[in-house]
C-alpha cells in the first residue's frame, strides 16, 4: 500500500486539546511497570549467576579483556524487516491524517495548507505543550497568536493555514557536536531555525516521554510539535504573497536523540511477542517525508562515551568511577547477547535503564543501517566531528551542498567559520583529566568490531577511529 493512499480527508481523526488530552493508558503504565521489573530481573539474574562475580566485585585486567572479546563473537549484523505502510498505518492514524501524501510544490521546504476547523478567535497556541517546557517558545507563541487571523487564506471557500515540517533532521548523536552544527547552519540567509534545537517529539513526546526513563505521561500532540515551525511558515507564506513566486527557505531541527532513541517502542507493539521493535522512528518519518535530508556527526565512541559521561553525570565523577561503570555495563551487554540478538540488546529500554553508561548510542553502525533500510544513501551525510573540528567551512560547504543551498557571502562565511564552538566540555570537567588507560583499551576492544563494520557501510576508513 502506497503514502500516495492516504488523504488528509480519508480519516476524521482528532487529537484532544490539551484541556483535553487523554492520561496514559492503564495498558502504557503496566508496560512501564513491566519494563522496570524487568529490569530488575536483569539486574537479579546477572547478580545471582554462578559464572560471574557480583557487581561490587573487581575484575582482573585479563578477566575484562575476555569478557570483552566474548562480546565481540556475539556481534552478528543482520537485516531488519521493514514494516509496510499499512501497519504504520494502523499503529499511528492520526499522523496520517494530517499530514497530506503531497507538498506544495513551489517551497523547497515540506508545507501544505490545512484547513482550519472550530473558533478562529481562539488562540491556537494556548495549549501547546512545548510552551510549558522551552520559554522562547511561549515567547514565540505570543506573537504568532497576536498575527495567526492575519495568516489565514480562503482557499476553495474555506479558511486555511499553512503548515509546515523540518526540511532536514540532524539526527544525531549525542556529544557529537550536534549543537554546533546547528547553530552554524542558522547563520544561512535560506536557513531559518526556530527553537528548541531538540524537540524530541519523534522519538519521545508522542508517546508522553519528557524525560527518557520517566513513565509516559501526556502525549505531545502532532499539531503542538507542527506549531514549532510556525515562524517559518509565516516566514514562507510572506514570500508566496509577495512578488516572489517560489521559496527557497528551509528549516530543520536538531534532536540527537532521532538517530538511535526507540525505547519507547513498546508503547506501540506487544513486548511479549517481540523480542527487538518491529517499527522505528525512521519508518514514520520516511513515510511522511520520503525526501527528508538527514545528516549525522559522529566521533570516536570512546570519546563520545566519556563526553556523555561527564556532561550527564550528577556527582562523585572520577576516571575510577567511569571505569566501574564501564565494566559493569559492559558486563550487563554481555548478559544480554548470551539470550538475545544484537538489535534486541541497542534498542532494549531494560538495558538502557540498567547500564549506568550509554554503550549502546556508540554503536552507530547499527542505527546507519537501520536508517538505510528505508532511506538511500544520498539522503544521510555522515560526518565526524574530528573533521569538522579540524575544517569548519569545509564541513559547512559539504552541509550546504548536501541540503541543496546556495552560496554565502564572504562575510557571513567568516561569521559561520569564525563562531565558537558550542556546548563544549564544562572547565570543572576538563580537571578530571582523562580516562584511565585501561578503561580506554576495554572500550577499543568493545567499539572496534562496530567501527570497522562501519567503515565498511560507508567506504571511508576514517570510521575506524
Amino acid at each position: 500500500m502506497s503514502r500516495s493512499e492516504f488523504t488528509s480527508g480519508s480519516l476524521q481523526l482528532k487529537v484532544p486539546h490539551d484541556g483535553q488530552q487523554r492520561s496514559p493508558s492503564r495498558a502504557s503504565l503496566a508496560k512501564f511497570c513491566g519494563f522496570i521489573l524487568l529490569v530488575f530481573f536483569i539486574m537479579a539474574s546477572y547478580l545471582l549467576s554462578g559464572e560471574r562475580k557480583t557487581l561490587l566485585e573487581d575484575l582482573s585486567e585479563s578477566t575484562l579483556r575476555d569478557l570483552v572479546r566474548s562480546i565481540g563473537t556475539k556481534v552478528t549484523f543482520r537485516a531488519r524487516r521493514v514494516p509496510a505502510v499499512s501497519e504504520l498505518l494502523n499503529l499511528d492514524p492520526h499522523m496520517f491524517s494530517v499530514i497530506p501524501p503531497h507538498f506544495l510544490p513551489d517551497v523547497k521546504n515540506p508545507c501544505w495548507y490545512e484547513e482550519l476547523h472550530g473558533n478562529v478567535s481562539a488562540d491556537p497556541y494556548g495549549s501547546n505543550l512545548f510552551s510549558r517546557l522551552f520559554s522562547q517558545m511561549r515567547v514565540a507563541f505570543k506573537g504568532l497568536s497576536a498575527t495567526f487571523r492575519q495568516r489565514l487564506i480562503l482557499r476553495n471557500g474555506k479558511l486555511q493555514r499553512l503548515r509546515c515540517l523540518p526540511y532536514f533532521y540532524i539526527i544525531g548523536q549525542p556529544k557529537c557536536g550536534t549543537t554546533d552544527l546547528y547553530e552554524r547552519l542558522r547563520l544561512h540567509p535560506d536557513v531559518y531555525l526556530t527553537g528548541p534545537k531538540e524537540p524530541h517529539w519523534w522519538s519521545r513526546k508522542r508517546f508522553g516521554i519528557v524525560n527518557l526513563g520517566d513513565p509516559p505521561l501526556t502525549r505531545f500532540p502532532l499539531d503542538h510539535y507542527l506549531d514549532l515551525f510556525d515562524p517559518v511558515a509565516q516566514r514562507i507564506q510572506h514570500r508566496l504573497l509577495g512578488n516572489s513566486i517560489s521559496s527557497d527557505i528551509i528549516t530543520g531541527e536538531a534532536s540527537a536523540s532521532t538517530m538511535w532513541d526507540n525505547c519507547a517502542w513498546h508503547y506501540h507493539h506487544d513486548i511479549s511477542r517481540e523480542a527487538e521493535p518491529p517499527s522505528l522512528v525512521q519508518d514514520f518519518i520516511h513515510v511522511l517525508q520520503p525526501d527528508a535530508r538527514l545528516i549525522a556527526i559522529l566521533r570516536d565512541p570512546v570519546e563520545r562515551l566519556y563526553s556523555d559521561y561527564l556532561y550527564f553525570g550528577t556527582s562523585n565523577k572520577s576516571a575510577l568511577d567511569f571505569h566501574q561503570k564501564v565494566c559493569e555495563s559492559l558486563r550487563l551487554f554481555d548478559a544480554c547477547l548470551r539470550d538475545a540478538g544484537l538489535r534486541a540488546c541497542v534498542y532494549s529500554s531494560a538495558l538502557y535503564v540498567a547500564m549506568s553508561v550509554r554503550l549502546q548510542v556508540g554503536l552507530y553502525v547499527v542505527f546507519i543501517l537501520d536508517w538505510l533500510s528505508v532511506f538511500s544513501r544520498d539522503q544521510l551525510l555522515v560526518l565526524r566531528l574530528e573533521d569538522h573540528a579540524a575544517n569548519v567551512t569545509r564541513s559547512m560547504s559539504r552541509i550546504f551542498h548536501f541540503l541543496q543551498l546556495g552560496p554565502v557571502s564572504e562575510q557571513t562565511e567568516r561569521l559561520i567559520s569564525k563562531r565558537p564552538a558550542s556546548n563544549t566540555r564544562h572547565l570543572s570537567d576538563r580537571d578530571l583529566g582523562p580516562m584511565e588507560p585501561l578503561t580506554r583499551e576495554l572500550l577499543r576492544m568493545f567499539y572496534a568490531p562496530f567501527n570497522q563494520k562501519l567503515s565498511a557501510v560507508l567506504q571511508d576508513e576514517s570510521f575506524t577511529w
